[in-house]
């Protein structure tokens, strides 16, 4: 379990005798004067002086360069002195500020100060409010300043000196901290320690997720097995990413979106992550795929990429029906078929409403797609995912917001084409050597690539159903093999 360590000026500034959190004066720290070299150390930076070239920056700074998971880190600290750097990320809290201030007076000119200690604050109204400025600003304690006029709006954010906390201020801080600490902290003996911790992020709301809530307990139970601990952490857990040795995302990833944001801030942290960036970045736009594709010639369907005046010269180069794509569609959002002139006019419309780049292919109509599942630039598991009933797309996404999947028949590798695996390994390796979903559709022709696709479904009873739990402990195993690489140790098991 990662040793905790709190950092003060001074040994006044920390009234509290508590044995199982050691604390320790930032002179001390800056001279190594600590036991911890266990690179999963949390370090809280309580210092007064945060302003860049402060001891209380540095402390934080030589934190981080020691490998230690500090709070606040240093992009924290210089964000939060500049306006011009935390505004952004604060914009769309806006309905949720005008929500929690429901209950305050809106005439011009009327202020409020609002103190958070660890994402909690006792001003009930206000509690998802700081939960979630302290994900965006993961401080140990903010002062956010409110004005009203006719509306209230963050005016400013700053960090907040433990020692001008009044008493009760005090009180109210030690129990945020203790409660911070405790709820990271599980019951194991030394000799159960987990080798790692690993993050899964999902969202228990999302209607069509990459595994649902039933195979990420099977994910934890095959951590458990490993010797690893695996936690599920939803978006409110951003300012959590430090805490972990890897992220595995289990929700589907959008650029314009918090699971991008969690790749990108964990790959900073030095966490193994799956999906990483770039994959995101290359998967889910299908514009970059063609192109990257065609360019090594793998197999794929005719491709026309259009913008808005390229209807007419669309026409010429492919005959009705064909489909119209907008590039980051998934789950067959975003995906229309075309059978004559004004269809193509309406439908382009609407699509050309997202994006100003379409793609266009052949209407080419087959029972299912085949669906390789890569990992280490290995096949992993093999489906057949047939069309829905009715329908020319494996999923059917009803006026209603209902959505109809087809059916699906999982067979062992061996048993697939042997030039659908060849296929699917040339297209991933394109992108890299994380997880991927490659759709393929087997035709008289020969075979295509629909797709490669970062953050595949993997779901008890489906594509488990050769693998079964193998298929779970495989996924882990590599996240593992990643970790002590990064960690430049193996594991004890």
């Amino acid at each position: 379990m990662p040793k905790n360590l709190i950092i003060v000026d001074s040994r006044r500034d920390w009234q509290h005798n508590d044995s199982d959190i050691p604390i320790i004066t930032a002179i001390d720290y800056l001279r190594r004067k600590h036991h911890s070299e266990d690179r999963r150390t949390r370090v809280i930076n309580l210092c007064r002086n945060l302003e860049y070239g402060g001891v209380g920056y540095y402390c934080s700074l030589l934190g981080e360069a020691r490998g230690h998971h500090v709070l606040p880190d240093v992009r924290t600290l210089l964000e939060v002195r500049r306006q011009s750097l935390y505004r952004p990320g604060l914009a769309d809290l806006q309905p949720l500020l005008e929500k929690a201030t429901e209950h305050l007076q809106k005439g011009a000119g009327e202020t409020y100060r609002l103190r958070i200690f660890f994402g909690w604050t006792t001003e009930e109204p206000m509690q998802e409010l700081a939960r979630e400025l302290f994900e965006r600003l993961p401080m140990p304690t903010l002062e956010v300043q409110l004005r009203a006029n006719g509306v209230w709006r963050i005016q400013r954010v700053c960090a907040l000196p433990i020692g001008d906390l009044d008493v009760v201020e005090k009180t109210n801080f030690h129990a945020a901290i203790q409660h911070y600490l405790a709820r990271r902290r599980r019951k194991s003996k030394p000799s159960e320690r987990p080798r790692y911790d690993l993050a899964i992020l999902h969202d228990p709301q999302e209607a069509l997720p990459p595994s649902s809530s039933r195979t990420l307990k099977h994910f934890v139970r095959s951590g458990k097995r490993l010797g690893i601990h695996v936690e599920l952490i939803s978006r409110r857990d951003y300012g959590r990413l430090a805490e972990f040795d890897a992220l595995f995302i289990r929700e589907t990833t959008r650029i314009d979106h918090h699971t991008y944001e969690f790749a990108r801030k964990a790959e900073q942290e030095g966490l193994v992550v799956i999906d990483d960036p770039d994959s995101i970045l290359r998967c889910t736009n299908k514009v970059y795929l063609t192109e990257i594709l065609r360019a090594h010639q793998v197999p794929i369907l005719e491709t026309v990429i259009i913008c808005k005046t390229d209807l007419r010269r669309l026409e010429k180069r492919l005959s009705y029906p064909f489909v119209l794509k907008v590039p980051d569609g998934s789950f067959s959002r975003g995906v229309r078929k075309v059978t004559d002139p004004e269809t193509l006019r309406k439908v382009a419309a609407e699509l050309f409403a997202d994006s100003d780049l379409l793609l266009a292919q052949p209407y080419c109509y087959t029972p299912f797609d085949w669906r390789i599942g890569m990992l280490d630039r290995q096949p992993l598991f093999a489906c057949q995912y047939f069309m829905s009933s009715n329908h020319w797309q494996i999923v059917r996404h009803l006026d209603n917001g209902r959505a109809l999947q087809g059916g699906f028949r999982t067979i062992p590798l061996h048993e697939a084409p042997t030039l659908v695996l060849q296929t699917a390994v040339r297209a991933a390796n394109l992108i890299g050597d994380g997880l991927y979903g490659v759709d393929l559709k087997e035709t008289s022709e020969g075979v295509f690539v629909v797709e490669v696709n970062d953050n595949p479904n993997i779901d008890r009873g489906i594509e488990d159903g050769v693998m079964g739990d193998a298929l779970y402990e495989t996924v882990l195993r590599s996240l593992i093999r990643r970790m002590e690489t990064s960690h430049g140790r193996p594991g004890t098991g």
